[in-house]
């Protein structure tokens, strides 16, 4: 009996060992991918986020083939109708507005106050739940919505580094990236065409791919030229891009594997911790100035997402 007890305590401890391992994989991504796409495109000088985005959606296309097909990490989910292949194409355009949208706003604000308007998303997420489903929530849920959009004024108005249009282009991206999801609630809704994450990316990413070639061939022409050109001098360019875009896939990768391993409700507060640790990471690196009211306005923030969590899981 004693023995297995200690089986079952050996068992316990390695399980909780791996969900360690796990989060801190997915935050190190997280966090690293972060602040890698803001020191090429804001310290580095390489100002290119298209570019940069579809190196990022081609390994995420070459590491999910092989991660799927080869590892056999998941079962392979097949596309079943051209009606799945559009809707998925249309997933996979709204994905490319957010993460170049994103990209771009890195060049033109800090990482803190960027994490800051990415915190927004249950707003646009309730937002357009709303508007394109009619799906109302409780009152109390949109109350603590208050907080969360408060937050980012007084961020804004706090911040020494404001920038307009980088403001903008990372609402713009917080945007889609509640569009996103709540589109993809409602397109891949149906059990024949539901496909976990990781099958989601390996078909969304090179459609990316295909939709991000001719926007970075108009938008950023020579670019492969240009990178050629740097890499003569300074060879760890290419190294940044390989190991930035092999970042890009693991992010996705370890937020699968934490969703599977772990509760929403731990995802959810993970999640907040993941955003304040990030702000700190940055600031301790880019050393970029930060205000008191900045700091008030991103806490608030996330004590309304706290709040707008909650209020969610009381109200099913």
């Amino acid at each position: 009996m004693s023995g297995m007890k200690a089986a079952a305590a050996v068992t316990s401890s390695s399980s909780r060992l791996f969900t360690v391992g796990l989060v801190t994989s997915w935050y190190s991504s997280n966090i690293g991918v972060l602040l890698l796409n803001k020191y090429l495109l804001s310290n580095y000088g390489f100002r290119y986020p298209i570019f940069l985005t579809m190196c990022h959606m081609t390994a995420c296309s070459l590491l999910s083939y092989i991660a799927i097909a080869w590892l056999k990490m998941v079962p392979m989910q097949t596309i079943r109708s051209r009606r799945q292949f559009f809707k998925i194409s249309a997933l996979s355009l709204i994905f490319c507005a957010s993460v170049v949208s994103g990209n771009i706003s890195l060049r033109y604000l800090p990482v803190s106050f960027n994490q800051a308007i990415g915190a927004t998303t249950p707003f646009f997420t309730a937002v357009f739940a709303y508007l394109m489903t009619l799906k109302r929530e409780a009152w109390l849920t949109y109350i603590t919505l208050i907080p969360v959009v408060t937050g980012v004024v007084i961020a804004s108005g706090g911040e020494p580094s404001f920038h307009l249009f980088g403001f903008i282009v990372c609402v713009g991206a917080t945007a889609a990236r509640a569009l996103k999801s709540v589109v993809q609630g409602i397109l891949l809704s149906s059990e024949g065409e539901k496909l976990n994450s990781m099958n989601l990316l390996l078909y969304m990413a090179p459609i990316a791919v295909v939709l991000l070639l001719p926007a970075t061939l108009y938008m950023e022409p020579n670019v492969v030229g240009i990178t050629l050109a740097l890499a003569r001098n300074d060879i760890r360019i290419i190294w940044y891009l390989l190991f930035n875009s092999a970042l890009a896939y693991f992010v996705n990768l370890t937020n699968f594997l934490v969703t599977k391993h772990t509760s929403a409700l731990t995802l959810q507060v993970l999640g907040n911790a993941k955003g304040a640790l990030a702000v700190v990471v940055s600031i301790l690196i880019f050393r970029n100035p930060v205000s008191v009211a900045g700091m008030l306005g991103y806490t608030l923030t996330v004590f309304g997402v706290v709040l707008y969590s909650e209020a969610k899981k009381r109200s099913k």
